[in-house]
């Protein structure tokens, strides 16, 4: 006997959502379809597919991984095990970053660590006279980023090899955003859920989990133009000592904002003209 799409997705014993984002990838169809073809007949190759994905899903892999992209900021993106899953607590990040750049502006923006590109695409298609400039340390998520840059036709963005600053010397830019690894080290959540198939050096960073935020706080500066903007995502309890690191180090109008949850996740601050 055939199963029909409702009955594939009681079998498969899964989160309904991940369910109904399996079937949509073995179907190439989206809700409203499953809604309104809910008795239609699955083929065997089909159910066999979709059973397939289920088992993986069953055994922890992340739906990102699975069907290979995810949606963020409106927009669809190409990821693999070799890039972090773009979550929505991120998007703050690209809303405080479209807040700073007028809709005509050529301001230089600068993503650091850029992953499947996502922050840095969203940035550049709706700013579209800014110059964006996204750098990665792994060939292989770059090799994402591009394609996602390919995907979405973007013009305004250029993708570059560089460890955080290394391959930027003599650059300067009018903002600088970054998601940068900030889990501590040791943090048990690291060995549970979709975190342990993500890429651990996109994650983890030293003992408190801020390692790499310091070393971006610390080297902004010198790439920033005056009155430029630094902003960076952070963990859930991490705010109040982001705000310390970025005073410390002469930022003026040191901020924290919530993120769709309300809890502060992005903390950031000026440089230069402003902060003086």
């Amino acid at each position: 006997m055939s199963f029909t799409i409702t009955h594939a997705l009681t079998e498969a014993r899964l989160d309904p959502v991940d369910a109904r984002a399996l079937l949509r990838h073995v179907l190439a169809v989206d809700d409203a379809y499953l809604i309104t073809h809910s008795g239609q007949a699955l083929s065997d190759a089909q159910s066999a597919r979709f059973a397939a994905l289920a088992a993986r899903r069953s055994a922890g892999e992340p739906v990102a991984y699975i069907v290979g992209a995810r949606e963020f900021f409106s927009l669809e993106f190409k990821v693999t095990p070799a890039v972090l899953i773009p979550r929505p607590e991120t998007e703050a990040l690209v809303e405080f970053a479209l807040e700073r750049i007028a809709p005509d502006g050529v301001q230089s923006v600068l993503d650091l660590g850029t992953g499947s590109g996502c922050i840095a695409i969203s940035i550049a298609r709706h700013r579209p006279h800014a110059k964006v400039v996204a750098v990665d340390s792994s060939p292989a998520a770059l090799a994402v980023a591009r394609e996602n840059v390919h995907r979405h036709g973007v013009t305004n963005l250029e993708v570059t090899a560089s460890d955080w600053f290394s391959a930027l010397a003599g650059r300067k830019f009018d903002l600088i955003v970054a998601n940068p690894p900030y889990v501590a080290a040791g943090d048990p959540h690291l060995a549970q859920g979709d975190l342990r198939f993500e890429p651990p050096g996109a994650l983890a960073a030293g003992a408190d989990g801020l390692g790499c935020v310091r070393s971006i706080i610390g080297s902004a500066p010198q790439y920033l133009s005056g009155g430029g903007w630094l902003a960076f995502e952070h963990g859930y309890d991490q705010a109040a000592r982001c705000g310390e690191l970025l005073a410390e180090a002469g930022f003026g109008e040191v901020f924290s904002r919530g993120d769709v949850a309300g809890i502060e996740r992005i903390s950031g601050g000026v440089w230069g003209a402003r902060a003086a």
